[in-house]
């Protein structure tokens, strides 16, 4: 495999170009930073990716903020690059907003995180960069790629530290986004960041770290989708998984698989969400064991440290950002449990070792052997 220093060795000798990409944060602050101290021709560039007037959200407490913006052009005037912003509003309302508020009303839950990642850092902005001749585009992720020449693929990997890795929201970069991708911060923990900022003094060196959807600052997406749609969710049945209703739930876009909380009614015992029948507005609750399944199908896969899946594959799966992988079988599905099931055509099956808890439709499940990502998919539903 080749070394990171032998890459980085050939790479600084030809002055490659790299383009950072400013969030007004620390993380991407530092990782613009070494970017530039390791002898690359470096330029910072901030998304703007919604106007939050236009939203409703508070400046403070969001990014695409004009202090993120300020921050972000703070830093490139100290480190002395070259900084821009890049107005992706239309993408990021068209590919991220209106595709998160049209999974919740699929009955599903989404990830917009790793819809972000995919479909405008390492999609838009890579293109702009290549468009202007840059080489590689820079994040302050937490995670690392490594070149296998033994398999003739880029591999996406864990951060060294575990209590930030972000390799789960990065398990749809391509070869091709790999290739023209680097995480500085991958080999650093989050407390060493910070000390190489508050070395450099950079403005943001004890910001908080920024929400985790940025558009629904508050956690309040029921509000948000009212509100950006303008129209009310109908009430319905909660129903028990046989089917006897229980009671009435204030809109099924509300709740989610796992979800015990604000239910909004007392059963004399703990219940929780367990499915929902889109069709009949229908939430059905059950109990702690109704939770569990065996497996799952998913698809859009990504395949990343393997070209393909050619029958079965053993791999720790991951269905949550804050769950551990778990050990499973990746499977082939054959024509006739297609058909039954209904599945589109590139669906695979995820069998657990053991029975895994709340698995949601919409959100991502990442494949791991050891700390290298094998590739992720979206989750279709349970399988019991």
């Amino acid at each position: 495999m080749e070394t990171k220093e032998t890459k980085e060795t050939r790479e600084t000798k030809e002055t490659k170009k790299a383009l950072c990409a400013m969030s007004g944060g620390v993380d991407s602050s530092v990782a613009a930073y070494i970017m530039k101290n390791k002898g690359y021709e470096c330029s910072g560039a901030t998304m703007r990716l919604y106007y939050n007037d236009e939203l409703g959200l508070c400046n403070m407490r969001t990014c695409c903020s004009k202090k993120d913006i300020d921050d972000a052009q703070d830093v490139c005037f100290e480190l002395d690059i070259p900084y821009e912003v890049l107005d992706y509003t239309d993408d990021f309302e068209n590919k991220i907003i209106k595709k998160f508020i049209n999974t919740y009303e699929e009955g599903n839950t989404p990830n917009p995180c790793i819809d972000c990642n995919r479909y405008m850092k390492f999609e838009k902005m890579l293109e702009y960069a290549m468009d202007n001749g840059i080489d590689y585009i820079v994040t302050g992720h937490y995670a690392r790629i490594e070149y296998n020449e033994n398999t003739g693929r880029y591999e996406l990997k864990k951060g060294i530290d575990a209590t930030k890795d972000q390799s789960y929201v990065l398990y749809s970069l391509t070869q091709e986004q790999l290739a023209h991708t680097m995480f500085p911060l991958g080999e650093l923990t989050k407390a060493e960041v910070r000390v190489i900022a508050e070395d450099m003094s950079f403005i943001n060196a004890r910001k908080h770290d920024s929400q985790d959807i940025c558009f629904v600052p508050d956690g309040d997406y029921v509000k948000f989708i009212k509100e950006y749609m303008g129209k009310t969710y109908e009430p319905g049945e909660f129903v028990d998984t046989d089917g006897n209703v229980l009671g009435t739930h204030q809109g099924i876009i509300k709740y989610t698989i796992g979800q015990r909380k604000g239910l909004g009614i007392a059963f004399g015992k703990p219940m929780y969400v367990c499915g929902k029948d889109m069709e009949n507005n229908r939430v059905i609750l059950g109990e702690e064991k109704d939770l569990y399944s065996k497996g799952l199908y998913c698809n859009n896969i990504n395949w990343i440290s393997v070209p393909e899946l050619k029958g079965e594959l053993k791999a720790a799966a991951k269905v949550r950002y804050t769950k551990k992988e778990e050990p499973a079988t990746l499977m082939e599905i054959d024509s006739e449990e297609f058909e039954r099931e209904k599945l589109p055509e590139d669906a695979i099956k995820v069998i657990f070792d053991e029975k895994q808890r709340a698995i949601t439709p919409g959100q991502a499940v990442v494949f791991y052997d050891g700390d290298t990502v094998v590739g992720g998919g979206t989750i279709i539903r349970a399988v019991d």
